[in-house]
């Protein structure tokens, strides 16, 4: 076998399994969805409602600090909700702090608009078109009976437009994160009145991200049975060009919202009726991002008659459980996938799976990625064993290949076909090294994501320095680790490696050292250095994501260096030159 051949094969598998999400973004292009045609009877064409386009009002301007507001109690949630313009604008999530320090604040996931960070979520009705009705708006001051909503304890938010007409928002939350909200219309007046109840979630700035293509972090939601995903720089670009509206469409059932990391607002409608979904970026004074449903079809609250819509909002952490326990109760398509498991959805799912049922029988999630690490090596066994026994025999085969090399150094073309003969008569595959870090590829990729993306990974501790095995080692050699108070990597990022990082670079050393050389000398100088190269590329890795690669080196060094002794005590004539 041609050695640039084999060399290239390897190169492309490392490159694969260092670049491939940081070279190709996880979602492929979707094409633009096509442009509804509003008619006069849809509340889309009316101009006098909010942005271009809008079917709901436009934020307020301003909100004074004294509006009287309806307050929340949850086992998981805290917060208020304003009865200026019925927003839900204050919310924390009672079992997650900001950092790991035991004073660190809770994260705050709702902010109200006079705060640094507008996050809200609203709900109204649109009058269709001829229609002349006193609406609520976002000066209308509702009132709560009763005075505290909680699980078990609904709260109702009531208006009367003075004309016959009686709105109402009906609360309820659940012991986790979701809210059923019901948008009554009593009409007392002696005509049917039509109307359009919509719901919208806005954030007026721009958060920041992490910035990495294997985490998306934007709008997005499942429409018409696929995901569909509008990163804040896109729902920006295609907004301005397309008069604000990044994307539209119309169906039944679903959901949209926006997805943090590790939290999720999202509008649920009624899945049995057909609504129109829009991705928004309002440019006033600022960066405002909108995900809003508004009913299709009008609906009719007849003379002296009441209709009322029944929606459902998540507001929360992105808990995987419990957004398929969601999922299955509520009838909501594909909401598991707010959690970001990327292309290899069918790996990283069972993959966190495994690993959560691994923490909890022995409590503790670095514990359970290695205890995983032994079973994915129990499943490649047979392919290990195939690949070390030829990698044994290639070494044990190193002095008659240099010999050969010597000897027709001048002949290249005959010295490819006596090697090739050699490996066809010692039953040598040459190619054989490179595969159980080909076949582990996704397997690395997905449990990356499931260390990255999921919350339950989140400030998840392991032994010693390591609090926290979504981030990176704490650790540092450039700084004596930490006896220098000193951190050069924020001056210069390459100079950060911590001591799991040194520990795996050591076990990849000891990995290298059982295998055979390549006979190209250059080719054996390069292989020298890659514990190196990948000792630094990997130091900025989750801790996690470290600590499985060097245990898993280290079963691959037991297990190869039985197999290769194995080897020399059943081949003693490779030995031989």
């Amino acid at each position: 076998m041609d050695q640039k051949r084999l060399f290239l094969a390897i190169a492309v598998s490392l490159a694969i399994l260092l670049g491939f999400q940081v070279l190709i973004a996880p979602h492929l292009p979707k094409p633009a969805p096509p442009t509804l045609a509003l008619t006069a009877e849809h509340p889309l064409a009316t101009p006098r409602e909010g942005p271009p386009g809008a079917g709901v009002p436009p934020a307020p301007a301003a909100e004074p600090s004294d509006a009287p507001r309806l307050k929340i109690v949850a086992p998981r949630l805290e917060g208020s909700f304003d009865l200026l313009g019925a927003k839900l604008d204050d919310l924390t999530l009672k079992d997650y702090r900001e950092d790991i320090s035991p004073n660190s604040p809770l994260v705050r996931l709702l902010e109200p608009r006079s705060g640094n960070h507008p996050y809200y979520i609203q709900y109204g009705w649109t009058a269709a078109a001829g229609e002349t009705l006193k609406l609520p708006d976002n000066d209308t001051i509702w009132t709560a009976s009763p005075g505290t909503l909680s699980p078990g304890k609904p709260v109702t938010l009531s208006w009367d437009n003075q004309a016959g007409i009686t709105f109402q928002i009906g609360l309820t939350v659940d012991d986790d994160y979701m809210f059923s909200v019901s948008q009554t219309v009593r009409n007392a007046t002696g005509q049917d009145v039509k109307l359009f109840p919509w719901s919208r979630i806005r954030r007026d700035y721009k958060p920041e991200i992490s910035g990495y293509y294997v985490l998306f972090e934007g709008l997005l939601g499942v429409v018409d049975g696929t995901l569909q995903e509008t990163s804040y720089a896109k729902d920006e670009s295609e907004g301005e060009k397309k008069g604000g509206i990044a994307y539209d469409a119309t169906s039944a059932g679903g959901w949209a919202g926006i997805t943090d990391k590790y939290w999720l607002t999202s509008l649920i409608p009624d899945q049995a009726v057909a609504s129109k979904v829009n991705f928004r970026y309002i440019k006033d004074g600022g960066n405002h991002y909108q995900v809003d449903y508004v009913a299709a079809d009008a609906t009719t609250a007849a003379a002296g008659g009441t209709m009322t819509t029944v929606s459902h909002m998540f507001a929360g952490a992105k808990v995987v459980t419990l957004l398929d326990r969601y999922q299955s109760q509520l009838h909501i398509p594909s909401f598991d996938k707010a959690v970001d498991f990327g292309w290899f959805y069918f790996l990283t799912k069972p993959i966190f799976f495994a690993l959560d049922f691994l923490n909890g029988l022995l409590g503790n999630f670095g514990l359970a990625i290695m205890a995983f690490t032994v079973f994915v090596k129990a499943l490649f066994f047979p392919l290990a064993n195939y690949s070390y026994r030829s990698m044994g025999k290639m070494k044990l085969l190193a002095p008659k290949m240099t010999a050969l090399r010597e000897r027709l150094k001048d002949d290249p073309q005959k010295m490819q076909q006596e090697m090739m003969g050699l490996y066809k008569q010692e039953k040598v595959n040459p190619a054989s090294g490179c595969l159980p870090m080909v076949v582990q590829i996704p397997v690395f990729f997905s449990l990356y994501k499931v260390i990255f993306v999921t919350i339950e990974m989140r400030q998840a501790p392991f032994f010693g320095w390591i609090h926290d095995l979504s981030q990176v080692d704490p650790t540092n050699v450039f700084n004596l680790f930490g006896l220098i108070p000193f951190d050069p990597s924020a001056y210069i990022p390459l100079l950060h490696l911590g001591l799991w990082p040194l520990i795996m670079g050591c076990t990849m050393f000891l990995q290298q050292k059982l295998n055979p050389p390549p006979p190209d000398p250059v080719q054996a100088r390069l292989f020298q250095f890659m514990p190196i190269i990948f000792t630094f590329m990997m130091a900025k890795f989750p801790a996690g994501l470290i600590i499985y690669w060097s245990w898993n080196n280290t079963l691959s060094v037991a297990q190869q260096w039985l197999i290769q002794r194995r080897t020399r005590l059943a081949k003693p004539s490779l030995a031989r030159t």
